[in-house]
């Protein structure tokens, strides 16, 4: 493999960029008018306008980009998290063009990416699935009888979803009816189908996710698991690992059952297993994410593995680096925290000029960050600003490290939730690692009672 285009942008962008320069592959990025003066664009070795700043009119353009693929001739794309990645169409497209897709078979994505049909596939291959529909639910009636069946809360969800977008809780009949045609709505404006089903909401529950890797030769391992439990709208904000008070039996039994699903569809290259677990450490299959996520750093800082040089390797046919599950370890401890533009008390997006960016104290720490000083967080892309990966021997010099760093970091111009994390990082539920994925929402409301 020798050139590379990158179906892409931002700190995602850079991050492929990085081991594309190491394992000297050249580097093809596409970015949009409002990306322009982005590192990423700058950093790889050439770099083409896709289209206007809108992503319906550019990053989402897959014919554009496989042609220009084509012109440039380029032997692989990867994809990145979002945009195209879970695209089957994509995917197959770039096949069948004789280029090679960074990521699983369109049949897998496919598979994966209908939520419904995603739970049938588990629970054949005997690992627990949350209590649910194992169909569309199609009228408000069916919702209303099925709701009743399963038992209140439920979350209703859309089929085709991800990234917490077309998901809310409804704790009774009344919140069911008010949001099940507004879900539908937001699921087919997001992913072209608006079929949606209920789940039982698991309450007192933890996100804890599971990286596998899959090669073209059956070899399937575990790079153990990430607690994603901080959420906020139902989106990940910090993630560690290992995940904290978690008993060791109960861990070998996830990390089995994830490999498990991998197995069931022949997974192939990076794929997370997302997992509920209740208070009595009972897990539930939630979905299998067939792309890189965006905290996979957590995962190299405990395992010491480039996860996007593994992704090469297994696109080209190779075996996995390592396929004992044995020799992959997991040393110390990792936290991720995703630094967004936007308004800490409303979590709305604060776009803008970045004014000063100033990271501080930074020894010890990862910065995976998208946008350097003078750029601008425009409003047409999730805000992230940067991801700041903390790996130490225990989970408490993690915590001391991030707080250090939090109080040295200086960012104007834009509205950031850097204070929040400072604040946050000593809040007892989370100093003492029993937190559930209610703990940003209930710490916020208690911090707005004391003032």
């Amino acid at each position: 493999m020798r050139k590379v285009l990158i179906a892409n942008r931002g700190e995602i962008a850079r991050r492929i960029i990085e081991t594309c320069k190491k394992l000297h592959i050249e580097t093809v990025a596409i970015y949009a008018e409002a990306d322009a003066e982005l590192p990423y664009v700058k950093e790889a070795d050439s770099a083409f306008l896709i289209g206007p700043s809108q992503v319906q009119q550019s990053y989402l353009k897959a014919d554009d980009i496989l042609a220009l693929a084509l012109r440039e001739g380029v032997d692989a794309i990867h994809p990145g998290y979002g945009l195209l990645s879970e695209n089957a169409g994509f995917a197959r497209k770039i096949e069948e063009a004789g280029m090679i897709f960074i990521g699983p078979n369109p049949e897998t994505i496919d598979k994966m990416g209908d939520k419904i049909g995603s739970r049938q596939t588990m629970q054949a291959a005997g690992v627990p699935v949350v209590p649910g529909t194992d169909a569309g639910v199609q009228t408000i009636e069916e919702a209303i009888r099925e709701a009743q069946r399963i038992g209140y809360p439920v979350m209703l969800k859309a089929s085709s979803g991800g990234g917490g977008i077309g998901m809310i809780r409804c704790d009774d009949e009344q919140a069911l009816s008010q949001n099940f045609v507004s879900v539908k709505t937001r699921a087919k404006a997001y992913f072209g189908d608006d079929v949606v089903f209920l789940e039982k909401y698991i309450s007192g529950g933890r996100h804890i996710e599971v990286q596998i890797f899959g090669d073209a030769h059956g070899n399937i391992v575990h790079l153990y698991e990430r607690n994603c439990s901080v959420q906020r709208r139902n989106q990940k904000v910090i993630e560690e690992s290992p995940s904290p008070n978690f008993p060791q039996e109960a861990r070998e039994r996830l990390l089995q059952a994830a490999v498990d699903a991998a197995k069931a569809v022949n997974y192939r290259n990076a794929g997370t297993v997302e997992f509920i677990v209740d208070e009595d450490n009972q897990f539930y299959f939630l979905e299998m994410n067939t792309r890189l996520q965006v905290e996979h750093p957590v995962t190299e800082a405990v395992t010491g593995f480039d996860l996007v040089e593994w992704q090469l390797e297994v696109a080209k046919g190779e075996p996995l680096p390592i396929i004992n599950q044995a020799d992959i370890h997991s040393n110390g401890h990792a936290l991720e925290f995703r630094i967004y533009a936007e308004d800490p008390k409303t979590f709305f997006p604060s776009p803008g000029n970045i004014k000063s960016l100033q990271w501080g104290s930074t020894e010890g720490i990862r910065i995976d960050a998208g946008y350097e000083e003078g750029n601008t967080v425009t409003p047409f892309y999730d805000p992230m600003i940067a991801k700041v990966i903390v790996h130490s021997e225990s989970r408490q010099e993690a915590i001391n490290k991030a707080q250090k760093f939090f109080s040295s970091v200086r960012i104007e111009g834009v509205k950031t939730n850097v204070a929040l994390f400072q604040e946050f990082l000593g809040a007892k539920a989370f100093q003492e690692g029993t937190y559930t994925t209610a703990v940003l929402p209930q710490w916020l409301e208690q911090q707005k009672e004391e003032k």
